[in-house]
């Protein structure tokens, strides 16, 4: 990157620079109107009128270059990878063989109608409960969808103890979820189907105790922390966000995945005109032509609410000087690194490969950091520019962009990326941070208890 008198330029192939103040855009030469506008050495969109040496560059005079459904052709650059030795962290070791890194006791709802009970149960037992309005009237895939999430989450390894809370008379009722569960630890998982008992509140903590005193004779054991499946997103997305943060997290992915751990990629619309960086580096057809379809029917999805493709990025994300969804798109999927891309996911399907998975899902943050849970995530790296207290039921570091939102928000922020403004590299200090994390140091997510789940809805409610 070259400094330019407070800008910086990120691509030798840039026609813009980047102020390392306000994360906003200026033009380095004349652009004329219709020309691609270039950072990131790509096409964050084309001129809506002359650009002149200087200005700056914004909505005002760029807009997005993005299309609807787009044919692609594989042409594959699998990068080679140097395997690194995986350090080892303290986990819990669990009957199916995955690990966990907390061990927390859960309360899953099979429907919103209990959401209360289950407040209240968490009051009296300090377990963990996370309110949703659905598991009832719904139909086809929402309601499939749904049923994969909560499965998701009864199963994820960070939990000592589930209890599971359904009503009774709900279509996504205890004995119809189970089919979808499939295979559980008896031990770990409990139910309690409110309709069917007396006092399902003393009902409910009889089992939370018994959840809990099983749960205390649970041990760490030293594990290879290449075993840790780790999810990556950003919200609250600025100008800085492809320039320190999401490098960062990057970074990490190389490494991480060189160890041998497993990354997931989520948030589908903000891959949107930076797609084709993904696809080139898949590792077979089949996952180049997963990751078109994975595309293509996203947008779909948007076309078929007679939405446009590019409706994106938010007020926010423009105050903080991000103009197009290409430009959202280009910094977004660095947190990706450099890796071969090796499975794409359906929501609520786990990640099992080593390297980095695409999973199918929005940007909205609550239901992309459920999604990355549901999948099996430990922990999540959440870079944020303009700043968010959200996190996910799984610890969920957040990383800033800039220093003033680091040191105005330290009760929201983790770890702070600004310095790389100045050239600083904190990748190794990031990794180690990460493994600490894994090994049981507390996110401000977990300290303030901020927990939430949000289950993706696409289709009527009866």
């Amino acid at each position: 990157m070259d400094n330019l008198k407070g800008f910086i330029k990120i691509h030798e192939k840039d026609n813009v620079a980047v102020n390392i103040e306000t994360g906003h855009k200026k033009a380095l030469r004349h652009i004329n109107e219709g020309e691609r506008v270039i950072k990131y050495g790509f096409p964050i969109g084309v001129a809506s009128q002359d650009i002149e040496e200087g200005e700056q560059v914004h909505s005002h005079n760029l807009k997005t270059g993005l299309s609807d459904i787009l044919e692609y052709e594989y042409t594959p650059e699998i990068p080679r990878i140097k395997p690194l030795e995986s350090p080892e962290i303290m986990a819990y070791e669990r009957k199916n063989g995955e690990i966990g890194i907390r061990n927390d006791i859960w309360i899953i709802n099979t429907v919103g109608c209990v959401n209360k009970t289950a407040a209240i149960l968490s009051e009296k037992t300090g377990a963990f409960a996370f309110p949703h309005p659905y598991g009832c009237s719904q139909l086809g895939d929402d309601h499939k969808t749904t049923q994969k999430i909560l499965c998701g989450l009864i199963k994820h390894p960070n939990a000592g103890g589930v209890l599971v809370l359904g009503l009774g008379c709900e279509n996504n009722n205890i004995p119809e979820l189970k089919k979808v569960l499939g295979n559980y630890d008896e031990k770990r998982v409990r139910f309690l189907s409110v309709q069917e008992c007396g006092d399902e509140i003393a009902e409910g903590v009889r089992i939370i105790e018994e959840l809990k005193a099983q749960a205390a004779e649970d041990k760490k054991v030293p594990v290879k922390a290449s075993r840790l499946k780790v999810g990556l997103k950003c919200g609250g997305s600025d100008g800085f966000s492809g320039i320190t943060a999401n490098p960062l997290v990057g970074q990490f992915t190389d490494i991480f995945t060189a160890m041998g751990g497993c990354t997931v990629l989520s948030e589908v619309p903000e891959m949107f005109g930076a797609e084709t960086i993904l696809m080139n580096r898949c590792v077979s057809r089949e996952v180049f032509d997963k990751t078109v379809k994975l595309i293509n029917d996203y947008k779909r999805y948007f076309m078929d609410h007679g939405q446009p493709v590019y409706e994106n990025p938010s007020p926010g994300n423009k105050a903080g000087g991000i103009t197009t969804l290409e430009e959202k798109s280009l910094g977004c999927v660095q947190k990706g690194g450099r890796v071969h891309v090796v499975d794409v996911l359906d929501i609520g399907e786990k990640c099992v490969k080593q390297g980095l998975s695409l999973l199918k899902g929005p940007g909205n943050d609550i239901v992309a950091v459920t999604n990355l849970a549901a999948s099996g995530c430990h922990i999540i790296l959440f870079t944020t520019g303009r700043g968010t207290p959200l996190g996910a039921p799984v610890p969920t570091i957040k990383i800033a962009t800039n220093n003033f939102l680091k040191e105005n928000k330290p009760h929201w922020i983790d770890f702070g990326a600004g310095d790389m403004l100045a050239g600083a590299d904190l990748s190794k200090e990031f990794v180690r941070y990460v493994f600490d994390v894994a090994g049981g140091k507390e996110t401000n997510n977990e300290k303030n208890g901020y927990r939430e789940i949000a289950i993706f809805k696409d289709g009527v409610t009866l």
